[in-house]
């Protein structure tokens, strides 16, 4: 499932601390950055979570209409649809096709 390949919450990004160093970044810059990561992860979750939703829906809607429509099988062989024609011409052409 894709749920369990995504390793961040918006939440963990938004908690995320970075040690600094000597000539670390500007702090400010990082925290603008996240902000757009973090809105852009909460869109993407929310489209995951719709896109499941209508998942849901639609393969119960597909289960309701199977239940509603069951296929149903004939019981036609290739025998029966070369003896089907062949009456068929009887019919059609009576008795000179085999004369």
């Amino acid at each position: 499932m894709l749920s369990d390949n995504i390793k961040l919450t918006a939440k963990d990004i938004l908690e995320k601390e970075f040690k600094s160093g000597l000539k670390g970044y500007k702090q400010a810059d990082v925290d603008k950055y996240l902000d757009v990561i973090i809105k852009d992860y909460e869109a993407f979750q929310q489209v995951i979570e719709d896109l499941r939703q209508e998942n849901q829906r639609l393969r119960k809607q597909l289960e309701d209409t199977s239940k509603k429509q069951p296929v149903q099988q004939t019981g036609t062989t290739n025998f029966d649809i070369l003896k089907r024609l062949s009456n068929l011409e009887k019919h059609v052409f009576g008795s000179k096709l085999f004369d």
